[in-house]
């Protein structure tokens, strides 16, 4: 019975030493300093709750977070749907449209959205020469870049999710929702998609986590004019430098994702949304 327990423990042992090594010892140098610096004790945090600027900093990224969230998940249910129940050809080009942009790196993407959306970028010489406008358009340096360039980044991860709860679905419900006169549209809102939502919600969690955390993407097409707490903690720390309230605000984010993760992991369960 002993060996039965032990076997685990020894294949989770370096998983574990390395977690602790790589992020857990590492976090608490960084509460340390959020109690330290430049002084013992909680003003740091005071400051981090009472700062206009850094108040506004995280209503910006929350707000940005979730509607990158709802965008991206909405595209990637859209996506999903046709890689599993679309035609082979479908399928593919699918298929293409989720793992090409895994291809290319993150910097890549950002300047490339850059060049599209600057006032010299493709779109608005386009746009100015078809003479659909007579000034380019402001569509980066500000909110909307941002929002189209991370979800343009995120919309890959959320497929997998959604396209897995979708293949688990029983087939032999549609069949009987068809038999009893239900057409494919009141199936595919009535039926398809309830049953689907515990993989909107873990992708939508998923895609929350990751938005929180975003840096280079926002720090490009936002040019500092929308800056995010990631941005926000780098700035602190090394141009500031603030080390104290930097480490503080990441503190913040960190007990706030925690937070979430085991609000999310113990109401949100599919027997509970199916049920």
């Amino acid at each position: 019975m002993r060996s039965d327990y032990l076997k685990p423990a020894l294949l989770l042992g370096p998983l574990v030493l390395f977690l602790l090594l790589a992020y857990a010892i590492p976090f608490l140098g960084v509460v340390r300093w959020s109690v330290t610096l430049p002084e013992l004790g909680l003003g740091n945090y005071g400051r981090a709750a009472t700062d206009p600027l850094i108040v506004s900093v995280f209503i910006r990224t929350f707000r940005i977070c979730i509607f990158v969230t709802i965008l991206a998940v909405a595209m990637a249910y859209m996506i999903a749907l046709v890689w599993v129940r679309g035609t082979p050809a479908q399928r593919l080009i699918a298929e293409l449209c989720i793992l090409i942009p895994f291809w290319i790196s993150v910097l890549t993407r950002a300047f490339g959205w850059v060049a599209l959306l600057s006032n010299r970028g493709l779109i608005n010489t386009w746009l100015t020469q078809l003479g659909v406008i007579a000034e380019p358009l402001t569509l980066v340096r500000n909110e909307f870049g941002v929002v189209l360039g991370m979800t343009h980044f995120l919309i890959p991860f959320a497929v997998f999710p959604i396209a897995s709860a979708m293949r688990s679905l029983d087939e032999r419900v549609f069949l009987a929702a068809r038999g009893m006169g239900a057409s494919r549209l009141r199936i595919f809102w009535s039926i398809f998609v309830p049953m689907t939502i515990p993989g909107i919600l873990g992708a939508g969690l998923m895609l929350f986590v990751f938005a929180l955390g975003f840096f280079i993407t926002p720090a490009i097409l936002g040019g500092g004019r929308s800056v995010m707490i990631a941005e926000l903690i780098y700035l602190r720390i090394f141009q500031s430098p603030d080390w104290g309230l930097g480490a503080a605000v990441s503190v913040i984010l960190m007990v706030f994702v925690a937070l979430l993760l085991v609000l999310m992991l113990r109401f949100v369960r599919p027997n509970k949304m199916l049920g």
